[in-house]
């Protein structure tokens, strides 16, 4: 079966798009941890982060942090959460960053998260929508 990571890249399964450029692609998160959750990967396919090259790591790095900056801005979180699990708890095996947005108090604790949804489909585009306009002015 093919990488769901690459079928969202190539636009064979859609996703909730809020930034892409000429080697990255970030998303939201179908299961997020709060809304805002960004998962943002490498167009190539990249299993883990062993094999990235380092340009395309210093690529995603930059646009995670941008991600970090725009979910302050577009949607007034105090800070944020970047991760990358490298095949241990890796649900995909593909190269992917998650950028969570973060509040004082918001109730993630270590490593037992608990998983919040979009209120319904205009939320999720409300938070995609600020996302990434926030991004375009980082860009």
């Amino acid at each position: 079966m093919p990488c769901i990571f690459c079928q969202i890249a190539s636009r064979a399964v859609p996703a909730a798009i809020v930034f892409e450029d000429q080697s990255t692609l970030a998303f939201l998160d179908h299961r997020p941890l709060f809304p805002g959750h960004c998962l943002l990967i490498p167009k190539e396919h990249v299993d883990t982060l062993n094999e990235v090259a380092s340009a395309l790591l210093e690529r995603l790095s930059a646009n995670a942090r941008l991600l970090a900056m725009a979910m302050e801005k577009g949607l007034g979180a105090q800070g944020a959460f970047v991760a990358i699990n490298n095949r241990v708890s890796q649900s995909v095996p593909h190269l992917h960053v998650h950028v969570v947005p973060r509040t004082k108090g918001d109730g993630l604790k270590g490593f037992f998260w608990p998983r919040h949804k979009y209120r319904d489909t205009q939320h999720l585009e409300e938070t995609r929508a600020s996302v990434a306009g926030a991004m375009e002015q980082y860009r």
